[in-house]
């Protein structure tokens, strides 16, 4: 067979490798441009550079995915394997490794579906953790003296609350406006209730004593700022009582699980952190009046109790008068009753020395029962001689003993008797001396006692006689009539 009749080149062109990898890139490229491609995230990495790798896939296939580290914080949501999604970019061919990906810029939910399931996937792990426990719920402060507020500065919400709280009791408010969806919210309204958290108490400016977190309606994507669970572990890390706003009262995000209060609308969340002033004043105004009327009543019973009690009381002023006159009366019989007693007593004294034997005669009479008495013993001394003399047995007995004894008694006798005479008045009236009494009977030991036709009476050793004074005078002078 001849060579000619295979050729070994043939018509096909030959190309290099680098010149088809380019053209199937410019293929690729000018094909499809911008694309957006549906599938669920897998094999999720995220270098040190900052660039996410990933995959998308389906139930018939998977691409792989880029994106690139400048795109990261404007994708619109946080990628994570399982999570399905809606990638907004262009085909890329990578020909060194004869490969293509998708080269991503924008990432979206796909669909309520993958939302919801997203949102039960948090909030169940959250649930675990605990965040959604009643005791972790702090009180709302019944008065605060400062409200936060976690809102956007456009729309009706800032307003409506701003109406609601100057129409009920007008307060200060401290607004931190932050973007409420899109890129970026979840980020700005954690970082605005953690900025909160951080006031100092008493500083400027001032730290709230309530938040509100509030924004109005709209879809579950625009709402899902609130179901981000970096703006769910801010709310739960704050120290302020803080209630959530979001939505209308059908929508339902996961802040309002973890929230202290959940406010169904942001004009109900105003209402729930002030009270109505004319509420209070009407209310304390009625709580006034009940109180003076039981104070009122109070006071009447307690009023009929003492006008009781008086009543029953006896007269303290009669009676401390009665005491009074008892006291006069008592302290002038006293003042009669003792000299009256002293005078008697003197007068009963006087008589008892008037009748006083004579000192001599009582001697003497003493004197005489001891002679009697010492003769007596001597006669008998001397009769027991004689019947002792009669007996058998002699025995002999001198009176000398017995008459020892009875003149020691009569020595004794005789010194009582000197001293007695010594400290008798007839003794002082023997020595010339004479006792004067007046007419009542007292002792006069001074002239000036006495006045002109006074009577007194002079005892004197023998006797007494009356007299008469004539006429006054000082000592010395003056004349007695006897």
């Amino acid at each position: 067979m001849d060579e000619q009749a295979f050729p070994t080149g043939g018509n096909a062109p030959e190309f290099t490798v680098s010149e088809i990898s380019g053209a199937i890139k410019r293929t690729l490229e000018g094909s499809f441009g911008r694309v957006r491609v549906r599938g669920e995230i897998t094999e999720f990495k995220r270098y040190p550079s900052g660039h996410l790798y990933f995959s998308l896939k389906d139930e018939g296939g998977k691409i792989a995915s880029v994106v690139w580290r400048g795109s990261v914080s404007r994708l619109g949501l946080v990628p994570e394997n399982g999570l399905e999604i809606i990638a907004t970019g262009r085909i890329s061919a990578y020909g060194e490794r004869s490969s293509y990906q998708l080269v991503i810029e924008r990432m979206e939910y796909a669909g309520e579906g993958a939302l919801l399931a997203r949102i039960e996937r948090l909030r169940q792990k959250l649930a675990g953790e605990g965040l959604f426990d009643a005791d972790r719920k702090k009180p709302i402060p019944f008065l605060p003296r400062v409200i936060g507020v976690v809102t956007s500065a456009q729309g009706a919400v800032l307003h409506d609350i701003r109406t609601t709280i100057a129409r009920r009791f007008p307060h200060p408010l401290l607004i931190w406006p932050v973007a409420v969806q899109g890129d970026g919210a979840a980020a700005q309204i954690a970082a605005a209730i953690a900025g909160f958290d951080r006031l100092i108490e008493g500083g400027h400016p001032p730290r709230p004593d309530v938040l509100i977190v509030a924004r109005g309606g709209g879809s579950l994507e625009d709402l899902m700022a609130f179901n981000d669970e970096a703006v769910l572990r801010a709310v739960d890390a704050c120290r302020i009582p803080l209630i959530s706003a979001v939505g209308h009262e059908t929508d339902t995000t996961l802040i309002d699980f973890v929230s202290d209060r959940r406010a169904p609308t942001p004009t109900a969340a105003a209402e729930m952190a002030l009270p109505m002033r004319a509420e209070l004043l009407a209310d304390l105004g009625h709580r006034t009046a009940r109180l003076e009327n039981g104070i009122g009543r109070q006071l009447q019973a307690r009023r009929m109790r003492l006008d009781r009690a008086a009543a029953q009381l006896p007269d303290l002023p009669g009676l401390l008068g009665t005491a009074r006159m008892r006291l006069d009366d008592r302290a002038h019989r006293l003042s009669l009753a003792l000299p009256a007693l002293v005078e008697r007593r003197r007068g009963a004294l006087a008589n008892v020395e008037r009748r006083m034997p004579a000192p001599s005669g009582l001697i003497a009479l003493r004197r005489a029962r001891v002679t009697l008495a010492a003769s007596q013993l001597a006669a008998a001394l001397r009769q027991g001689m004689r019947d002792r003399q009669a007996r058998a047995v002699q025995v002999r007995l001198s009176p000398a003993p017995l008459v020892g004894m009875v003149r020691v008694q009569r020595a004794r006798l005789e010194g009582l008797a000197g001293r007695l005479e010594a400290i008798s008045p007839r003794a002082v009236l023997e020595r010339g001396y004479v006792l004067v009494r007046d007419s009542r009977g007292r002792p006069v030991t001074r002239a000036d006692a006495l006045r002109a036709g006074s009577v007194v009476t002079m005892t004197f050793a023998d006797g007494e006689r009356d007299a008469r004074i004539e006429r006054d005078g000082t000592a010395g002078q003056g004349q007695l009539d006897i």
